[in-house]
């Protein structure tokens, strides 16, 4: 089941997550930055990029990649 959104979160978060958008060249980078941070912020027990990418809506394996490029 999905549990994961981009709306889910709180403004903060998004507040949090743009002092870094900077380091990044790419808008997929910064996309993929915030699923990853909230993939570990989330509920699930398990913190991997593959149980993250399935418990959040949107979000493959591959795309959790770029962001670390």
């Amino acid at each position: 089941m999905k549990e994961t959104t981009p709306a889910a979160m709180p403004p903060c978060f998004d507040k949090w997550c743009k002092r870094f958008d900077d380091l990044f060249n790419h808008q997929a980078q910064k996309r993929e930055f915030r699923n990853y941070i909230g993939g570990l912020l989330g509920e699930s027990e398990r913190k991997n990029l593959s149980q993250m990418a399935d418990n959040a809506v949107g979000v493959t394996y591959h795309r959790l990649h770029p962001w670390c490029a």
